[in-house]
């Protein structure tokens, strides 16, 4: 009688136990792997919980020089979906990208739908374009459709629930950048100069009317020479530029050097390639709290530094 009870006992336990399996393998999300923080916070707030999102590049990484380990690579190939910024910004995977593209993958450019009269060329690279179009919001925002389509392939039956979140995500990300035009309007015409480390910002000149001098070029694979400082000490003083700023994922030595030749002000430290860590609260000067790990909280972080470094003090702006 025993024996019999152990062998109900085992039948059930199996029974459990495949059953507990069984409801693994239907509940089991799909695994998406981003590269940039920027398409990485896109797609996690698109996404939601429904998604396991993991992003290659952290707070600091410059996307230019990144260079995936095996592991990475590991994380790309066993990926259910990837999305990328393009534009060549992931210079040293990109013909990873493209291969697996090309062999079936679910591979996904969020820069994809931007209408290419819209994009702005590369001094350095002929033919290619400025890859930072994440500054100006009515170009970044094409990005949503591509990622609500990419994970609506993933998982169709949520593809509502991807729609809605992209669109909601759409209406904040333009509000953002209503507030930014408006910011921006406390800084007179005359101090729009925005000098930086390398050309990453020439999209935001475009949205919001600066004139925007990089010492390197949109690349930062190689470094600024003596004649490019020189230049930019000229230009600083010529112009009476105010303040002069570095980047979270460049070095500032060339910076920090021109600041001392040129005996201007560094204003502050502005996200360009990455942005900052996610969940870090910053309380803004309005008295407005953002997260510098999401766009929104970037581009508030970034007008901010400069509006504070360049505003005139009898210029003032409303927030929306």
């Amino acid at each position: 009688m025993q024996k019999k009870h152990y062998k109900l006992g085992m039948h059930a336990a199996l029974f459990v136990a495949l059953s507990l399996f069984g409801a693994a393998q239907v509940w089991a999300r799909p695994t998406v792997v981003t590269t940039t923080t920027q398409v990485t916070d896109m797609v996690k707030e698109i996404a939601g919980d429904t998604i396991e999102v993991i992003g290659l590049m952290g707070p600091g990484v410059d996307p230019h020089l990144y260079k995936p380990s095996v592991r990475d690579v590991s994380k790309l190939r066993g990926a259910d979906a990837v999305f990328y910024s393009g534009l060549m910004l992931e210079g040293r995977i990109a013909d990873l990208l493209m291969k697996m593209g090309q062999r079936g993958g679910k591979v996904f450019a969020v820069t994809a739908n931007i209408p290419k009269d819209k994009l702005l060329g590369s001094r350095n690279y002929a033919g290619h374009a400025d890859p930072h179009v994440w500054f100006d919001a009515n170009l970044w925002v094409t990005g949503i459709d591509v990622v609500v389509a990419g994970l609506s392939e993933l998982d169709s039956e949520r593809a509502y629930l991807f729609a809605k979140r992209g669109a909601e995500l759409r209406s904040r990300y333009l509000q953002v950048h209503a507030w930014a035009l408006q910011q921006v309007q406390r800084i007179p015409e005359s101090q729009r100069v925005l000098i930086t480390s390398h050309d990453a910002f020439s999209y935001f000149g475009r949205a919001f009317g600066f004139e925007v001098i990089g010492v390197q070029g949109i690349s930062t694979a190689s470094e600024a020479g003596l004649a490019d400082v020189a230049h930019m000490v000229d230009i600083i003083k010529q112009r009476n530029v105010r303040a002069i700023f570095v980047e979270s994922s460049v070095s500032p030595a060339a910076i920090e050097r021109i600041s001392h030749d040129a005996d201007v002000q560094i204003g502050g430290e502005l996200f360009s390639d990455a942005m900052g860590t996610p969940g870090q609260m910053v309380h803004g000067p309005d008295g407005d709290a953002y997260d510098t790990g999401t766009w929104e909280g970037m581009i508030r972080h970034n007008i901010y530094t400069l509006v504070g470094a360049l505003k005139s003090s009898d210029i003032t702006a409303k927030s929306p």
